[in-house]
C-alpha cells in the first residue's frame, strides 16, 4: 500500500494506492478515486485511488519539507526559501485571514459612501517629512518611493469627500524589528465634513467591527488552525489622551516613558490595562503632541475657539499591545497649513502640489492608515510581522 498526501486549496487529503509511480514532493498531480470515510485520516476522509496522473513533476526536492516546517526549520530559512514554504497550511491561513481582511475594510467603506481611490507611488516629496525615505533617478531628476498617500488621498477628498486606498507604503528606516517592515500594505481612509476626529474614530470602531464579523464567517478555520480567537470590538472602543495614558503606566505600573509617545514597553502595560478593566482589545490613545505628529495635523482647539499650539487632534489605535492605527483631523485651512510647514521648517516649494489645493476651499476632514500585516500578524499571534506579508521586504531582505 502507498500513502500518498495530497494538498491543495481546501487542505489536506490522505490517498491510499498501489503500485503508484511517486514523483517527488510537490509536484502537481491529479487523482481519481473513491472517497471513503476513515477517521485517522486529515479530514476523517481518505481517497481510494483509482487513477493518478502527474500533471507537473518538481525536478528536484525542495529545500524545506513543508509538512516538517513547524518544528524543525529556522525562521530566517523559512524566509530564504519562501517561493516553497509560503505554501504551509500555516503560512497561507495567515494570508488568507489577510485577504479576507482586506476584502471587509473595502466592503465596509463601499456601504459608507466612500470611494477607492489609486495614487501615485513615486512622489517629489515626503508626505510626512523626515528622512525615511527612499531615493530613486527619475530621468536624472531626484525621487522618492512614497511613504504615504497623505496627501493625495487629502486632495481626493474635495473630489469625493470619502476616499480609501488599499497599496503599498514604503518607509526607509534601519528598523530590524519584529514589528517593522520597510514596504507594507497600508489601508488608507480620508473622510471630509467632519467635526473633530471623534467622527473619524467612530467611522473605525463600526469597520473593525464589519471586519471581525467577516473574519468569523469567512476565516474562522484559519483562526483555528493558529490557535487564534478573534476580538470582540466595543461599540464604543475607549479613549485615553496620552498625557492620561503616559500617568497610568507610570502609577500603576512603574513604567517611566520617555520620548513624545508610548513606547512598546507602555503600548502593552496600557493594552492590558484595558482589557483588564473594561475587557477591551482595543484603545484609542488621543490628544498627541504636536511634536509627534506631522505637519498636517490639526491642532487641538480651545473652549474659548482659540487654538491650541502645542496638542494636536491626532490619535493611535492600540490593539493586544501594539499601535495598528494612526490618524486624526487634518488642517483645511491655507494659511494654517503654511504657517504649521513653516513651523516644522520643511519647504513650501517641495510641497506646492499639495498645498495647493487648499487655496480653493478644502472641508473640515481626517483620516486613518491601518498596516495591513500588523494587524494580520495581532490577530492571528503571529510574533514577527515579517511572516504576515507573502515576500517581506526588510533591511536585510530583498528577496525573494
Amino acid at each position: 500500500m502507498q500513502f500518498v498526501v495530497l494538498r491543495d486549496v481546501s487542505g489536506l487529503t490522505q490517498c491510499v494506492g498501489s503500485g503508484l509511480s511517486l514523483p517527488l514532493p510537490e509536484s502537481s498531480a491529479e487523482v481519481i478515486g473513491r472517497v471513503k470515510a476513515h477517521p485517522k485520516a486529515p479530514g476523517g476522509y481518505e481517497v481510494q485511488v483509482e487513477s493518478f496522473r502527474v500533471i507537473s513533476a518538481a525536478v528536484e526536492a525542495a529545500p524545506v519539507e513543508i509538512p516538517k516546517m513547524e518544528w524543525n526549520v529556522n525562521p530566517e530559512t523559512m524566509l530564504d526559501y519562501r517561493v516553497v514554504t509560503v505554501r504551509g497550511l500555516r503560512e497561507r491561513a495567515a494570508l488568507k485571514v489577510q485577504a479576507e481582511l482586506v476584502a471587509a475594510f473595502r466592503d465596509h467603506l463601499g456601504t459608507e459612501g466612500f470611494t477607492e481611490i489609486s495614487t501615485p507611488k513615486i512622489v517629489s516629496a515626503g508626505a510626512e517629512g523626515g528622512a525615511n525615505l527612499f531615493p530613486i533617478d527619475y530621468f536624472g531628476h531626484q525621487a522618492y518611493l512614497a511613504q504615504s498617500p497623505q496627501l493625495y488621498k487629502q486632495i481626493m477628498v474635495g473630489v469625493f469627500e470619502r476616499v480609501f486606498e488599499v497599496a503599498p507604503v514604503y518607509r526607509a528606516e534601519e528598523h530590524a524589528t519584529s514589528r517593522h517592515l520597510n514596504e507594507y500594505l497600508s489601508l488608507d481612509v480620508e473622510m471630509g465634513f467632519i467635526e473633530d476626529e471623534e467622527d473619524v474614530m467612530s467611522l473605525e470602531n463600526r469597520l473593525l467591527a464589519a471586519i471581525m464579523t467577516r473574519l468569523r464567517e469567512r476565516a474562522a478555520a484559519e483562526f483555528a488552525l493558529l490557535g487564534a480567537t478573534i476580538p470582540e470590538v466595543p461599540a464604543h472602543i475607549p479613549r485615553v489622551t496620552l498625557l492620561d495614558a503616559r500617568r497610568l503606566v507610570t502609577e500603576k505600573y512603574g513604567h517611566a516613558v520617555g520620548g513624545k509617545d508610548l513606547d512598546p514597553e507602555a503600548e502593552r502595560l496600557l493594552s492590558q490595562h484595558y482589557a483588564e478593566t473594561e475587557g477591551s482589545d482595543f484603545v484609542f490613545v488621543t490628544k498627541y503632541p504636536r511634536a509627534a505628529r506631522p505637519f498636517y495635523a490639526h491642532p487641538e482647539v480651545n473652549g474659548d475657539g482659540s487654538l491650541n499650539g502645542e496638542v494636536t487632534r491626532g490619535f493611535d489605535l492600540l490593539f493586544r499591545g501594539i499601535e495598528i492605527t494612526s490618524g486624526g483631523q487634518r488642517i483645511h485651512d491655507h494659511a494654517m497649513l503654511m504657517d504649521s510647514i513653516a513651523a516644522y521648517k520643511l519647504s513650501p516649494e517641495s510641497l506646492e502640489g499639495y498645498t495647493e489645493v487648499f487655496k480653493y476651499g478644502m472641508p473640515p476632514h481626517g483620516g486613518f492608515a491601518i498596516g495591513a500585516e500588523r494587524l494580520t500578524a495581532r490577530l492571528l499571534g503571529i510574533a514577527n510581522v515579517r511572516y504576515a506579508r507573502a515576500f517581506p521586504r526588510d533591511r536585510h531582505r530583498l528577496t525573494p
